[in-house]
C-alpha cells in the first residue's frame, strides 16, 4: 500500500506543479516591460515606448548583424520598436544642423536629444533615459550574454 500511496502522491504532486507552473497568476513575470514598470514606476505604455526608443537608437548605431544579436535577446523587440514615439522632425532637423556645424552630424549628442524628445512625448522626463539604460542592459545581459550586452552598452553609454 505504501507503494501505491507513493505513486499517487507523485502523480498528484506532478499534476499540481504542472497546473500552477502554467498559470500566469503564479508564474514569475520577467519580461523587460515588467522589470521597467516595477523598478522605475512607469506605466506599461511608457515602458514600451521608452525601451522602443532606446532600441531604435541602438538599431541606428549598430550594424544589422550586431542589432540582430541584441534583438534575439529581447523576445518582444518588434512590439517595442513599434511602440516608440515617432521622431519629431523639427527637433531632429534643427539639432542635426547644429551638430553638423560642430563637426558632429550623427553624434551621440543628437542621439541623446532624440531620446530625450521621445521620452518627453511619453510624459517622462529626459533624465529617465539614464534610468532605463541599466535595466535594459541588465536584461539583455541575462538573456543574451555579456558580449551582446557590451554591444548595446557601447552605443548607449
Amino acid at each position: 500500500m505504501s507503494r501505491l500511496q507513493f505513486s499517487f502522491s507523485t502523480i498528484l504532486l506532478a499534476s499540481f506543479m504542472f497546473f500552477f507552473s502554467n498559470t500566469p497568476l503564479f508564474a514569475q513575470d520577467t519580461s523587460l516591460i515588467s522589470l521597467l514598470t516595477q523598478q522605475l514606476g512607469v506605466t506599461e505604455p511608457q515602458a514600451q515606448g521608452g525601451a522602443g526608443s532606446i532600441f531604435n537608437f541602438a538599431k541606428e548605431k549598430l550594424s544589422p548583424q550586431e542589432f540582430s544579436q541584441v534583438s534575439s535577446s529581447v523576445p518582444e523587440m518588434n512590439g517595442l520598436l513599434d511602440a516608440a514615439p515617432k521622431k519629431e522632425s523639427t527637433m531632429g532637423g534643427m539639432l542635426g544642423g547644429a551638430t553638423s556645424m560642430f563637426g558632429g552630424g550623427g553624434s551621440s549628442l543628437e542621439g541623446l536629444a532624440s531620446l530625450a524628445s521621445s521620452f518627453s512625448q511619453l510624459g517622462l522626463s529626459p533624465d529617465m533615459v539614464q534610468q532605463f539604460v541599466p535595466v535594459i542592459l541588465n536584461y539583455v545581459k541575462i538573456n543574451g550574454g555579456e558580449t551582446v550586452s557590451n554591444l548595446l552598452a557601447a552605443v548607449l553609454q
